[in-house]
């Protein structure tokens, strides 16, 4: 009898923390269809199940989509199979954003080259408007000849990018010493399929060649285990301590990934804005004399 209580009791103690969970927690598990919306060219990208196609056709028609939630806070995810062949002077992106003139972002953008010219793997953060926090890799796998997952993981502490479970980039949390934070606004994830052959390959040295086009980019298995942004009291809501990406076990890197992370910036890191003492003429952004990981 004893037993049975215990597991009665038990069962009624998980069944309120799920509940819980489920009240401030999208554990996202749905068919990409289910989650998300094309917002641009819709005459040419297409969801089907759990996929996402984008195509560019010409110089002014690419597409777009966008996550039908917002979140604050958690681990955001998307495999995708980048456009093969030459992709010069084309971008490929997977990003966080919010909306208005101080909105706050998150970006993967993948800026296409000449064919046997590896990519670029772009990343930034913008925090209440502010910008200019460019770190820039090489991939060490091909990016065109399968899917690869790429996560954003983002809580009250942190900002990790991770590249099939590999982090590659921290941004920490120093607003307590005037680093502006991105913790107060809720953001969708959005995917993007664009020329800028203006900028994107050397400088916009090479330009896109539309003898190639149409170009598609593939997108897939879009997850987030993240809070639902719900207006303002999700401010509150989602940074507290009774989150899962809240925990001290994701307040930073464990040994081995930061030991993958040093790898990854050593051997494949081509521009970081922290070392860039040229660009901004020795007054370096606070956040670069602060550990970040």
């Amino acid at each position: 009898m004893e037993g049975n209580m215990k597991a009665i009791f038990l069962a009624i103690v998980i069944s309120v923390i799920v509940a819980f969970d489920h009240s401030s927690l999208q554990v996202n598990g749905q068919a990409l269809a289910k989650s998300m919306v094309i917002v641009w060219g819709k005459d040419r990208a297409s969801i089907n199940g759990d996929n996402l196609d984008l195509v560019l056709r010409d110089k002014d028609s690419g597409s777009a989509a966008k996550s039908k939630a917002a979140f604050l806070f958690g681990s955001i995810e998307m495999q995708i199979k980048l456009v093969p062949g030459n992709s010069a002077g084309v971008v490929t992106t997977f990003y966080l954003s919010s909306t208005g003139a101080n909105h706050n972002e998150i970006d993967f953008e993948f800026l296409g080259n000449v064919t046997g010219q590896p990519y670029t793997i772009h990343t930034n953060v913008f925090a209440q408007g502010q910008g200019n926090r460019e770190e820039q890799f090489v991939p060490w796998y091909d990016p065109t000849a399968d899917f690869h997952n790429y996560t954003i993981h983002w809580n009250p502490t942190e900002i990790v990018w991770f590249v099939d479970r590999i982090p590659i980039r921290v941004f920490r949390n120093y607003e307590s010493q005037g680093v502006p934070y991105l913790n107060k606004q809720g953001m969708r994830a959005l995917t993007s399929l664009w020329n800028a052959d203006d900028w994107a390959t050397r400088g916009g040295r090479d330009k896109t060649d539309w003898t190639h086009a149409p170009f598609t980019a593939r997108y897939r298995r879009f997850r987030a285990r993240a809070c639902k942004w719900n207006g303002t009291a999700s401010i509150t809501q989602c940074a507290s301590k009774s989150n899962w990406y809240t925990s001290p076990v994701y307040s930073q890197l464990t040994p081995a990934q930061k030991g993958q992370m040093e790898g990854i910036q050593n051997k494949n890191r081509i521009y970081a804005y922290c070392k860039d003492t040229n660009r901004f003429k020795g007054n370096m952004p606070k956040e670069c004399s602060l550990p970040q990981f």
